[in-house]
């Protein structure tokens, strides 16, 4: 069995804290120096000498330090390793011609280092860290002698396969890139596929608007259609369904479905279950431990390998990445008959907001409610969260004022502030906010430190804890990973439960829906014209709706119980279609 050491960097402070793993590090008292400070002042450990000891990850007091025991399957050199004592990738995804192949995993755990260097972003170092220039073609090829990776590598040496690749942060292209949005699509398409790529991801209606005014959904198409403008025979994507709703993300997963045959094919990332069951044909589960190493699976069906990602244990490879399973359950019945207090409700609102108009009939709230909301983006969906917010009131129709209401909105707002500061009315819940959420190793850090699902996990926890009765979140499963999200949708159920209080949930992620909700509302009407709120309703009736819309059927999945999405004209599919039952529980 290998041991490494990691430090973190950006947590360790060096100098402030006097150095303690260097004190009590029992091989350096006997005058060794295996623990060190480095060119930046920061502590470094020479794995070499490190006994494994576990005293210097317990003795400091930022958490900075890891020693672990890797299994003995991972004897070899890592395919890349960042620094002495960073983040190690150990084997790659293998892109399979004529099919979708998903990669699943949380965050953390090397993901989109594994798609960069297939994409030949990154050249890896096989471990060497110290080297600038990354090894060569012909070491990766005996790397993975006799192994399907061998001929990947072998075929991108003769020139046999080019990659095309759409990164993970599209929201920074428009640092970087000026002009309007058919003179970026025009310079880049390569294949002469301008018109029919537009209209599969409609675009038409942006071709002339600035690349820096357009919103994070249609940055997202934009970038997909501008990847596959590239002649290229591998496509990868990195998350290519952020920023999108529901319907843009099924129209999006169709097309990218459509990219692969025999000739080409496609290796995706991506977050949302559903949308990757969808997606994809076969997929890699990626295992580790976040921000120290990470693993890839060999590949299995998209069905098998949700279902083992769910289980948490890998039994071929004879591994356990997560101590407990992740289970669902049916969708609760119609609880508008239960006998609950009602906390709020609402008669004929409108709203006229310049262009736009949102109207909203009747609905009410009880207590212990959590309602999920379901729609398109430019729908009306936050403006409607907003007025019962009191962020601003309804031009006609009334909302019952007795409720406390707590808001966290969509953008999520970065500053100098610590942490801890920000979580001040939070740690009363150390039980149901601090630990589940895993907020306690972000406390020394300030906002504008923070990853996007970091601040995330801290604004919902800022949220839950101010005194109301009724919670209203807008997409909560932005920038978290699976488990994040599954994780998140438990902590909200939970809270509603302890603490008798209520949630309104906007999210795209129909999983996450699924897993926190009650009941729904639905959201009709035209995008930037009109928006019209329907329910609450049941499960069933709000998910019959909605999926009457999108034109798909879901069921649920024999052994984990987790939604799936049939497969267009499939025997399921037809089944409900005539049962008029498009979502079972």
């Amino acid at each position: 069995m290998s041991r490494i050491a990691i430090i973190k960097k950006d947590k360790c402070t060096g100098e402030q804290c006097g150095y303690v793993c260097m004190k009590v590090c029992p091989r350096n008292r006997e005058g060794e120096n295996c623990v060190f400070i480095d060119e930046t002042t920061k502590a470094g450990i020479n794995e070499e000498l490190c006994i494994g000891c576990g005293i210097c990850p317990n003795k400091c007091p930022f958490e900075a330090i890891r020693i672990i025991n890797l299994p003995s399957e991972l004897d070899n050199d890592p395919i890349h390793q960042y620094s002495q004592n960073g983040f190690r990738l150990y084997s790659l995804p293998i892109p399979m011609f004529g099919k979708v192949v998903g990669i699943l995993g949380k965050n953390g755990i090397g993901k989109s280092t594994a798609i960069k260097v297939l994409a030949g972003v990154l050249k890896p170092n096989l471990g060497r860290w110290e080297s600038q220039e990354g090894c060569k073609t012909e070491e990766l090829i005996e790397y993975f002698k006799g192994t399907e990776a061998q001929l990947f590598f072998e075929r991108l040496r003769d020139g046999k396969i080019t990659a095309a690749y759409k990164p993970q942060a599209v929201d920074m292209i428009p640092k970087t890139t000026e002009g309007k949005v058919i003179d970026l699509l025009k310079k880049v398409d390569e294949r002469g596929v301008f018109d029919d790529l537009v209209d599969k991801l409609d675009l038409r209606g942006i071709l002339d608007n600035d690349i820096k005014t357009i919103s994070g959904g249609e940055l997202q198409r934009v970038a997909i259609a501008a990847t596959v403008m590239k002649k290229a025979n591998l496509y990868i994507f990195d998350e290519p369904t952020s920023y999108l709703d529901i319907k843009q993300r099924i129209r999006v997963s169709k097309f990218i479905r459509s990219l692969a045959d025999e000739g080409t094919a496609v290796l995706v990332v991506e977050h949302d279950l559903i949308i990757l069951d969808y997606m994809t044909d076969l997929v890699h589960l990626m295992y580790g431990s976040e921000g120290c190493y990470g693993v890839v699976s060999q590949t299995k069906t998209v069905k098998s390998g949700i279902n083992t990602y769910l289980s948490g244990y890998l039994k071929e490879e004879n591994v356990r990445f997560r101590e407990t399973e992740i289970k669902f359950f049916s969708a609760p019945q119609d609880i508008g008959r239960v006998e609950q207090e009602m906390i709020t409700d609402w008669t004929g609102l409108k709203k006229k907001l310049g262009s736009f108009q949102l109207e909203a009939t009747e609905g009410k709230v009880h207590r212990h409610d959590v309602i999920g909301i379901l729609g398109e983006n430019g729908i009306g969906k936050t403006s409607f969260v907003k007025m019962l917010a009191g962020v601003f009131d309804p031009d006609e129709g009334k909302i019952e004022e007795k409720v406390k209401v707590s808001y966290k909105s969509q953008y999520l707002e970065k500053s100098d502030e610590l942490v801890i500061s920000v979580l001040s009315e939070a740690m009363q819940y150390e039980s149901l906010l601090i630990r589940p959420l895993n907020l306690k190793p972000l406390f020394t850090k300030q906002l504008d430190q923070l990853s996007g699902g970091e601040l995330q996990r801290v604004a919902i926890a800022v949220c839950l804890a101010r005194d109301a009765d009724l919670f209203l979140l807008d997409e909560p499963s932005a920038y978290l990973d699976v488990e994040q999200r599954l994780l998140v949708s438990k902590v909200l159920r939970d809270f509603m439960v302890q603490r008798g209080t209520s949630a309104m949930v906007v999210d795209h992620d129909l999983l996450f829906i699924d897993h926190i909700s009650r009941r729904l509302v639905v959201f009709d009407g035209e995008p930037a014209i009109r928006g019209i709120v329907n329910g609450p309703f049941s499960m069933i009736d709000g998910m019959n709706l909605f999926l009457k819309d999108l034109k798909i059927t879901m069921r649920r999945d024999e052994h984990s119980n987790m939604p799936r999405v049939n497969k267009p004209g499939s025997q399921m599919d037809q089944k409900q279609i005539q049962e008029n039952k498009l979502y079972y529980v």
